[in-house]
């Protein structure tokens, strides 16, 4: 395993720095922003044996092609995705470290999907969309979009870490076309959905894109500030009187139904994502996070089916909150998190698949690690 000044002092991120300290706040000067000392002695020995124990899970279970994902989500961009950033996020490079290899294949497999353009299946897939769209691989409706925006963050975050110049840039060339992509499919509203075309839009759908279009700008590449702005607004007319945030604007169907803890850590996450860091609006948002009437209920009771997706953004918000939001936080979801742990394989289990489970959790509990640039301070 590398050690994070290693880690840091390879490639582009040596020179790029801290990737939230890159937000989008062109005019006048970012908002402060916590540092990242408070990540001192949270990662405990049993974290770290649960951490090991899920990247080697991770690591014996991935594709011949690259992929991870089980039934309908099997060869899955946004699975393989997060599986990918769950072992950089121990300090493995593409093809470097324990798990470079795997990475590697990875960074392969999604770059591969951006080639397949046209229509596919009855859904568009324009050159350079990172969806797997084979029956069987993508087949839940829901997935495009959401394959893409994760596939683009996973890229873009990669993207300081090649050393192979030939394959830096066709990476390059990927969020190239990837980005204007997510850039042209931005509806009147500010927001995004399921298909790469602008028409309808939700906040879960959004929060993926504006973190894919952070994350492509802390590493280089231009991103219009005029899509920001828009997206900025539909995020602040989404949220409502207790803090909370809609899912849809304007479907009554969508707009309050549900529970409400995880499209309130993307809202909030979505603010910080855009370099927004001192608000009222982000202070509402964690207030209703941290009321614990309003937390999903961990698997073995009620589950809430979106418990990893909201608590992987949760757990982001409160590391950008500091302070006591995030020392109160951070032992509670560890704790929480490595008692799920299957025992046999190391594990974490999710309606979606334990591929996701696995990653999401090791994402989560190696957030004080800071080695993906999108989590540093």
């Amino acid at each position: 395993m590398w050690t994070r000044r290693r880690f840091l002092s390879t490639g582009l991120l040596g020179a790029v720095g801290a990737g939230t300290a890159l937000a989008f706040r062109d005019q006048g000067v970012p908002d402060a922003m916590p540092d990242g000392s408070q990540a001192k002695g949270m990662v405990t020995s049993q974290c770290q044996t649960g951490i090991d124990r899920g990247l080697r899970y991770l690591a014996s279970t991935q594709g011949q092609d690259g992929s991870w994902g089980e039934g309908t989500y099997a060869n899955n961009v946004a699975v393989t995705s997060l599986a990918a950033m769950a072992l950089m996020a121990a300090g493995n490079l593409p093809g470097r470290g324990p798990y470079g290899y795997n990475v590697k294949l990875a960074l392969e497999f999604v770059m591969a999907q951006g080639q397949k353009g046209g229509a596919r299946f009855g859904q568009p897939h324009p050159d350079g969309f990172l969806n797997n769209p084979n029956p069987g691989g993508n087949a839940n409706p829901q997935g495009p979009m959401y394959s893409h925006g994760f596939g683009t963050l996973f890229l873009s975050e990669a993207y300081g870490m090649v050393a192979d110049r030939a394959l830096q840039e066709s990476l390059r060339t990927a969020i190239t076309k990837a980005l204007h992509i997510i850039t042209t499919s931005q509806n009147q509203e500010g927001g995004w959905r399921y298909q790469p075309t602008p028409q309808a839009a939700d906040l879960s759908v959004t929060i993926c894109q504006i973190m894919a279009l952070r994350s492509a700008r802390n590493a280089g590449f231009f991103v219009p500030k005029a899509v920001v702005d828009k997206c900025v607004r539909y995020v602040r007319t989404s949220q409502i009187g207790d803090g909370s945030f809609k899912y849809m604007q304007n479907n009554a169907a969508f707009g309050f139904n549900g529970p409400a803890f995880a499209r309130t850590a993307a809202g909030v996450c979505a603010l910080y994502s855009a370099g927004i860091y001192q608000d009222q609006q982000i202070t509402d948002g964690l207030r209703y996070l941290r009321t614990p009437a309003n937390r999903p209920t961990p698997f073995g009771r009620a589950p809430d089916p979106h418990y990893f997706y909201g608590h992987y953004y949760a757990v982001q918000a409160m590391w950008t909150a500091g302070g006591e939001f995030w020392s109160d936080w951070f032992p509670a979801i560890r704790d929480e998190l490595l008692g799920r742990q299957v025992g046999s394989n190391g594990s974490w289990v999710d309606s979606v698949c334990s591929h996701y489970a696995t990653a999401m959790a090791c994402i989560i509990l190696q957030v004080p690690n800071q080695y993906l640039p999108i989590l540093q301070k």
